[in-house]
């Protein structure tokens, strides 16, 4: 009897090992999958974000930050600028496209009155938007024009700084925050 019961012994601890062996192989594929599910969710957060200029301009240029006694109107500035400006006129330029070709498709004649006077109304919006795009895209165009010929970022009233955050507001800004706001006052009390 001695012998059967080191045996049953035997089993039994092997039948305890293969289990303790089991579970830790299943304990370690956890951990794993644990890790890979983190590497993934880590792997996920690390994309960087793009920093978003005031949303006049529509780029993804972020604003520009002056260095330490910098010169106002560096290469540098002027470059940022001009790339503003750019991505600013390109934007305009698809948005045009964009409402030619709706004008282009959309330009079918209803029966009914009320359909048809919606759908001119609703044109004449779009055109007066892309009118107002227009004359914004030709100012761009004399801002560009201003910074080849370095008189971009000076008041054109005064001959005083702009300002690198009026023109990170306002791009194509020709005055200065003070003579801008002289100028409306002198508007208001005219036409008030």
């Amino acid at each position: 009897m001695p012998a059967k019961k080191t045996t049953e012994t035997k089993s039994k601890s092997t039948k305890k090992t293969v289990a303790k062996k089991t579970v830790a192989k299943k304990t370690v594929a956890k951990k794993t999958v644990a890790k890979k599910t983190v590497a993934k969710k880590t792997v996920a957060k690390k994309k960087p974000k793009l920093k978003v200029v005031a949303t006049t301009n529509k780029s993804k240029i972020a604003p520009y930050k002056a260095k330490k006694k910098e010169k106002y109107m560096s290469a540098a500035m002027k470059r940022h600028f001009t790339a503003v400006l750019l991505n600013w006129k390109e934007h305009l330029f698809d948005e045009m496209q964009k409402t030619f070709d709706h004008l282009k498709t959309k330009g079918e004649t209803y029966a009914d009155p009320i359909d048809r006077a919606s759908q001119e109304e609703e044109f004449a919006f779009e055109l007066r938007t892309r009118d107002r795009e227009r004359k914004l895209t030709n100012k761009i165009s004399i801002s560009l024009d201003k910074i080849k010929n370095d008189d971009y970022g000076w008041c054109d009233s005064c001959g005083d700084e702009i300002g690198i955050k009026r023109l990170e507001a306002r791009p194509t800004a020709t005055h200065c925050i003070d003579c801008k706001t002289l100028d409306e006052i002198k508007e208001k009390q005219l036409n008030g």
